[in-house]
This record gives C-alpha cells, sequence and structure tokens, in this order.
C-alpha cells in the first residue's frame, strides 16, 4: 500500500503544480475505472464495482465516440475515424432479463 499511496501523492502534487489552482482549495477527484484490485475470487460486491464500471465506460464511450463523430460528421468537418471496442454485448447479457 505504501507504493501506492507514495505514487498518489506524486500524481496530486503533479496535478495542483500544473492547474495552479486557488490555495484554498483542498479537494480533488479522480475516477479510477481500471481499478488496482487483484481477487483470487470476485463476489457479488466486486460484480457490481466492474458492473458499474463498465456502464460508466459505455457512456464515455457513447459520449466521446460515438456521439462527437456523429457531430464532425453533420458539421462536415475531417476526421480520422476512431476504433473503439463496445461492451454493450457484454452489459446486455447481465441487463437483459429472459423469463
Amino acid at each position: 500500500m505504501a507504493l501506492y499511496s507514495q505514487c498518489f501523492a506524486w500524481v496530486i502534487k503533479k496535478i495542483n503544480s500544473r492547474i495552479k489552482g486557488k490555495d484554498d482549495f483542498k479537494s480533488i477527484g479522480i475516477l479510477d475505472i481500471f481499478g488496482f484490485e487483484n481477487f483470487e475470487v470476485n463476489r457479488f460486491e466486486q460484480f457490481n464495482i466492474n458492473y458499474a464500471n463498465e456502464k460508466l465506460q459505455e457512456y464515455f464511450n457513447k459520449h466521446i465516440f460515438s456521439l462527437e463523430q456523429l457531430e464532425y460528421s453533420r458539421e462536415g468537418l475531417q476526421w480520422e475515424d476512431i476504433d473503439w471496442t463496445d461492451n454493450g454485448e457484454c452489459l446486455d447479457l447481465i441487463e437483459k432479463v429472459n423469463i
């Protein structure tokens, strides 16, 4: 844990030195989508965490890749198409109920 703590402190110090925020502001939010856990057995709690992370990734992909590229196309802008992995099928396995 000490190594992770030191790396995290270093990252925060670098971010703070770059953004040069107000001296009285003492908060930062970081979302670690990929995580650092390494369990031999994943329990239901971990399943829920992974599912939530995949939903966040799906939202990000849809808004950054699909919708932005659609907007570029509508505006007639040229861009290099971004090939990205759609995790929708994985989420469909979890979300769709077959009764």
